[in-house]
Parts: structure tokens; sequence; C-alpha cells
């Protein structure tokens, strides 16, 4: 068992290196579990919405996802080589592309988002190798607009889920008093369960706000589990089920995202080696950081050969070893056994398949408010100048103002639409571009007054 770090964190049951018995790591794991799993879900819930798949189709999407999450997670957890951070790290699909997904799959489908995904998966790959050097460029200020950016368009997506969702909008019924009222329920669950001071009712405040909201739907006849009979029960992944193509304009706007999510998996890495008591600087951190970082791509391009979305280091689950007081990364392998054997069910899948728009809307509607709120913090550690704001007025001026009116480049050539049509992107490199511009303008000023 562990000592208490030298760096003042409160004392660890088990520390990095230790073997919980048994039970001890899976009541851990199971913990983590409960913090992650609504979370992986999600995504592919949403973006087979807005694409309108077919149940089978959602179902099996959410699978992969649960797989990927399983071998990302237990990648990051072992370490191969350079490859992987080697802490109790888990990853789990990314909130950060769905924007940018949607936009994919409305051009070309499946095979569009899939291929795209995996090619600029590489650019995160590349930030590994000189995460030195682009802290430069990618600074605090900028994390801090892009991660509020992406917040605040997802909020247009949760908004969407409640009112009853794109095939809502296509019949007339959007917006319905029952689809209102269903995703209200959801959304006052999850905050009376999270303001408990019972902290395994914190820690299950979504699940139990979406377990409410399906049991009232089941109730008032919104969900008819006929439609999943048939179907296998049991299946292994296919890699490259769907196919693959690829597209210069979706490459560019998941790749902003990719370099993005590796300055936050940075950051995620960091928190985690704090609460495990070891070193944020120095030769170790750095390698620890780099091949965390470089997982992080590896594994997104991986989910993608899987059927699978984009994954990223998980924060939320950082608390949690806090909580329990357990950093063993050995709890991470059994966190992965989880996650793949639920994905190898496919009724997992299937089930949260049929679970109605409203329901899901309540609960991310919430999720993507506290995205926004997440990015805001980070802007207000910084020391907001006169200089500072202009970033931040302008990236956020592009970026809501292309959400707001995307038609401002209607007259555009169609490469520019496709790659700035989403507000994350063009608000994304406006911070970018400011920041570097302005950067080149202190540097150069103090060179003067030298």
């Amino acid at each position: 068992m562990s000592n208490a770090p030298a760096n003042g964190q409160p004392d660890l049951i088990y520390g990095l290196e230790d073997t919980p018995p048994f039970w001890d790591a899976l009541f851990a794991a199971l913990q983590h579990l409960l913090a992650m799993f609504v979370a992986v879900v999600t995504p592919p819930l949403i973006i087979a919405s807005a694409l309108k798949l077919d149940t089978a189709t959602t179902g099996y999407l959410v699978s992969m996802s649960l797989v990927a999450s399983g071998v990302s997670s237990f990648i990051q957890c072992r370490r191969f080589g350079r490859l992987g951070a080697g802490l109790l790290c888990v990853q789990g699909t990314s909130y950060s592309f769905i924007a940018p997904i949607i936009a994919a799959g409305q051009l070309g489908g499946l095979p569009l988002i899939f291929g795209s995904c995996m090619a600029a998966a590489s650019l995160e790959m590349l930030v590994s190798a000189v995460l030195r050097y682009l802290q430069k460029i990618i600074t605090p200020l900028v994390s801090g607009i892009v991660v509020t950016l992406i917040g605040l368009s997802l909020v247009k997506v949760g908004i969407i889920a409640c009112g009853g969702g794109y095939t809502a909008m296509s019949n007339g019924n959007f917006g319905s008093l029952q689809s209102l009222l269903l995703s209200g329920l959801v959304l006052i669950c999850i905050v009376i369960s999270n303001q408990s001071s019972n902290k395994y009712l914190r820690m299950s405040s979504i699940v139990i706000g979406l377990i409410v909201g399906y049991i009232v739907s089941w109730c008032m006849g919104l969900i008819n589990f006929s439609s999943i009979s048939g179907y296998a029960a049991f299946h292994f992944p296919t890699p490259f089920r769907y196919g693959l193509d690829f597209s210069w304009s979706a490459f560019i706007a998941l790749g902003l995202i990719y370099i993005i999510t590796s300055i936050e998996a940075y950051g995620d890495i960091t928190a985690n080696s704090q609460i495990t008591g070891l070193k944020v600087q120095g030769a170790d951190f750095m390698k620890r950081a780099q091949g965390g970082i470089l997982a992080d791509g590896f594994n997104s391009m991986l989910s993608g050969m899987l059927n699978s979305f984009p994954n990223s280091i998980f924060a939320q689950n950082n608390g949690l070893i806090l909580l329990t007081g357990i950093a063993s990364r050995r709890v991470g392998y059994y966190i992965a056994a989880m996650l793949v054997l639920l994905g190898l069910f496919p009724y997992v899948g299937l089930i949260f398949s049929l679970m109605p728009e409203p329901v899901l809307g309540g609960a991310t509607l919430l999720m993507f408010g506290t995205v926004a709120a997440a990015g805001i913090r980070i802007l207000v550690s910084q020391e907001i100048d006169r200089k500072a704001s202009l970033v931040i007025a302008i990236s956020l001026a592009f970026g809501i103002g292309v959400e707001m009116v995307p038609d401002i480049l209607s007259q555009m050539p169609r490469t520019i639409r496709e790659i700035f049509s989403s507000g994350i992107t063009t608000g994304s490199c406006a911070a970018i571009i400011t920041n570097m511009l302005i950067r080149m303008k202190k540097d150069t000023t103090r060179a003067e007054a030298g």
C-alpha cells in the first residue's frame, strides 16, 4: 500500500503501482464505470439522431463506442513503450467532435466520418512530438476560448433534442409540451441528485435522471422494446464495417479539434499526476504527457477502425481517485474489461438507442452547459488584459456568429463553406491567429524597449 504523497496530496490507499485485492479493485472500477458510462454512449446517440440512422446502426455505434473506450483505456493505463500515460487514466467518446462529425456525416455519411477522423488523428499524434513548442501557440487563453465555443455550440444540439430532435422538426411536432415536460423532468432529477450530500447520488446524478426519464417514457408508451427483437445476442467488432472516405474540409475541421484536445489531454494528465502524487515537471512527467497524448491520437485512429468516434481522456474520473483513494493503474484493466464486455452485447446499445430524444436532451443540455462553464473557468483563471479581451471578443464573435447565421458563408466557395460552417472551427482559427499576432506584437514591443 502507498505512503502519503510527498506533494501534500491526501493519502492514497493504493498507489500507482500497487495491486489492490480483487474486490477493492472491482468496487473502484464500478464507480469509474458509473461516472463515465453515460458520457461514452451519449455522443453516438446524438450523432445517430442528427444523421437519422436506423435503430440497428445506432445500437451498433453505441456498442462500438464502449468497446473502443475499453481498448483505449487499457492502452493508456498499461502503457506500451512510449504509447500511453501509464496512469489510472480512462478514455471515452469525446463531445468536442460532435459538431464537425455531424457536418461531415451530412456531407458524406459514416464512411466520410470514419475516414476523416482516422486521418486527422495523426495530427494529435504529431502534437505529442512537438508538445514543448506547441504550448507557446495553444495557450490557456486559446484553450479556454475553444472549450467555451465547444460547449456553446453543443447547447444547440441539446436544445434540439429537448424539443424532440430532428425527426420532430420534420413532422411538425418539435417543441411539444410532452417533449418539454419530459426533458424538464430529467433535468430536475439530475439537479436534485447532484445537490445531494451523498457522494454516490452525486456521482450517479446523470444516470438517475436518464433512468427516471426512460421509465416515464416507457409508461407513456414512447418506447417499444419489440423493435429490438431478432438481433443477435452477441457479436464481435467488424473493422471498417461502413467503409472509409475522405474530405479535406472535414479533415481540417476535425484536425483543429484534435489539436485542442491534445492540450486538454495534457491538462488532464497533469491533474491525474498531481492526484496520484507524481511530479508534474521534469523529464519523467513530459514522457508521461507525451505518451498520453500520443495514445489519445492513436486510440482515436483505432476507434475509427472499430467504427467508433474519436476518444479523449476523461477528466471527471480524476476526481474519483481522490474519492476512493485508489490510484492503481491496474484498476484501469478492470474498467477496460467491463467496457469491452458491455460493448460486445448488442442489446446494451440497442436499449440505449430507443431512448427518446427529450430524455437524452434533458441530460445533455446540462452536460453541454457544463462544458461551456469549464471553458469560462479557464478564461477567468487567466489575466484578462485589453489584448486578451480583444482575442476573446474576436473569437467568440466569429464562432457564435457563424453558428447563429450560417448563411453568412453562402457566397463562399464550397470548400470554404464546409471548413468554416462550424462555429468551433471558425472561432478556434480566429483565437489561434489573433493570439499569435498579439504575442508577436508583444515580443516586438519588448525587444524595442530592450
